[in-house]
């Protein structure tokens, strides 16, 4: 029998900082939440919609990952969807977040949402460029071989 899939990547920006708590057991949980942006038509016109996710990262992860986790972060998240359910005042209530297996940081905490040569000008003051920071041209391009013969692979490849 087939099993279900309970997968998502999510790219986006912290809308707060990490709130590290501790379970009665010790086990640490990092709660954060993700706004991601989408495009969609409305008319003639392109519209940007954000859309608000809450994060759960649990143990050692949640541990050593949490005094990176601040507001205006760029991270890309992978997990499952979990469906947490309880009842308040007798009315029956549910809400749906995701429980991380993996987060990846994506800018750095300088960048503070700001991508691009413009960031390091206009926001550093004078500190050296992140790493996101500095630009494709910067990078020297390869030299030619000698004698004509380029780079690539030879054809005696075995594949």
């Amino acid at each position: 029998m087939a099993s279900d899939i309970n997968r998502v990547v999510l790219v986006g920006r912290l809308t707060r900082d990490a709130e590290l708590k501790y379970t009665s057991g010790g086990m640490a949980i990092a709660d954060i939440s993700l706004a991601s942006n989408r495009s969609r038509k409305q008319g003639d016109q392109w519209v940007d919609e954000a859309n608000f996710f809450d994060i759960s990262l649990f143990g050692r992860r949640a541990e050593a990952l949490a005094q990176y986790l601040s507001k205006g972060t760029q991270i890309a998240v992978e997990g499952q969807l979990r469906q947490d359910r309880w009842e308040q005042d007798g009315v029956k209530r549910s809400k749906v977040t995701i429980a991380a297996s993996d987060i990846q940081l994506l800018g750095s905490r300088n960048d503070r949402g700001q991508m691009g040569e413009n960031s390091y000008q206009n926001n550093n003051k004078g500190a050296a460029p992140s790493r996101n920071s500095q630009s494709f041209e910067s990078y020297s391009k390869p030299e030619k071989s000698s004698g004509g013969q380029s780079d690539r692979f030879e054809d005696d490849i075995p594949f």
